[in-house]
Order: C-alpha cells, then structure tokens, then sequence
C-alpha cells in the first residue's frame, strides 16, 4: 500500500500550511483482533504530536516475540506529511458532517475516527472502510504511521531485552519502509540513532539503522 503520503519525506521539502494555532487532529483506532488494539494518535500542522497505545489481549505473533505493552510518547512527523494531512482535512470541510464510513460489506479492518478541532471549526467521522479515497488513504497512512511507532519500541525493547532478535525486526522495519506498511520512518529516528551508534550492537543492525536514518531524511 503506497498512497501519496508515503512521498512526503520526513524532512525537508515541507510544503506551504496555512496558520492553524491550536490546530489538531486526533485518530482514535480500535481492533480487538490486533496488537495494539487500541491507539490514539494526536497531529498538530507541524507535524509534532503524541501517540498512545493499548495492547489489548490478542494472542502474540510468532514472528514477534516482544511486544510493548504501551506505548505512551510524544512524536514529530515531518511537516510535509501534516500538511498533506491537513490539507485534506480542510478539503473535507474539516469534517463537518462528514460521512465517511462506505458501509459496504468489506472485511473489518478496525473503526478509524477522525476528530478535528481548530479556530475555523470543527468535526469528526468514523470509518471502517471509506468509498472517499482520500479519507480511505488517510486512514491506512495513519495505520502505517501507528505500525512504525510500535517498531520503534519494539526495537527499544529488543535492544534492552534480547539484542540477538534486533536484526530480524529492522529487517522488518526495511521492507515495511519499502512496500509502505511503516511510513514516517522519521518518528523512530531515536531508536535508530542508538541503534547506529551502539557498538556492542551486531554490525548488520547498525548499517541497516544508518540506512534507515538516510532514507528518512531524503
């Protein structure tokens, strides 16, 4: 899944946004079937924010042995992907009575709500699925933005706990940077620091790490 999200470079290249002050838009996300069930992400048109998320009780997955039972941290996505974000928003009369759910008889990929709140107005919208194409390309990017959060303290757990699994999941993290199942490598750029500069780290991890780094910053 590549949607025009997945272009905008985690710095650099910014594109023009209008003054929002108190701007945001918050994506509340929920599947019991998922591991984090539940997450919440908080975007503001600079593209800093604030993530949490729940687990919930979905039996693990094999290929991951580690996973965080929270994640609770503050994030900074690169300002062209808010803006895109943004400007999508503002295209949908930031959500005033928006109907974006399709009801149409499709798997259940989790409910995404949309809830914007700003100085021009504000609204919300829940879908499962969306026939808008722009509202439906916002939520899987949200989703793949969410995913490479959760990597990131993967990997941070990984690296404190069982330093041997670190070069199975940033080898996950590189594909899912390639096909767009992770987007916004940037929001993890810390862990990858460390994992770069880390010498007691096995040498394949850290160049995996430093090339990670230099993608999210063309």
């Amino acid at each position: 899944m590549r949607s025009w999200l997945l272009l905008a470079a985690c710095v650099g290249l910014a594109l023009p946004m209008r003054a929002e002050p108190d701007a945001a838009l918050r994506v509340d996300f929920s599947n019991p079937g998922l591991m984090p069930a539940q997450w919440t992400l908080v975007l503001h048109p600079d593209g800093s924010g604030h993530f949490h998320a729940e687990r919930g009780t979905a039996k693990l997955d094999a290929d991951h042995g580690m996973e965080p039972a929270r994640v609770d941290r503050d994030v900074q996505l690169s300002s062209a992907f808010a803006a895109k974000v943004f400007e999508v928003v503002h295209r949908h009369h930031d959500l005033q009575g928006a109907k974006c759910e399709s009801h149409l008889k499709v798997a259940f990929q989790g409910w995404k709500t949309l809830t914007y709140t700003g100085p021009d107005g504000s609204g919300s919208c829940e879908f499962n699925y969306s026939k808008d194409k722009e509202i439906q390309e916002l939520g899987d990017s949200f989703m793949a933005v969410a995913s490479t959060i959760v990597e990131g303290a993967r990997l941070e757990l990984l690296l404190q706990h069982d330093p041997l699994g670190l070069a199975q999941e940033i080898e996950f993290v590189q594909d899912g940077a390639r096909d767009g199942r992770l987007q916004e490598i940037c929001a993890i750029r810390g862990i990858l620091q460390k994992l770069e500069e880390d010498s007691s780290v096995m040498e394949l991890v850290r160049r995996r790490a430093r090339v990670l780094l230099a993608e999210s910053e063309k």
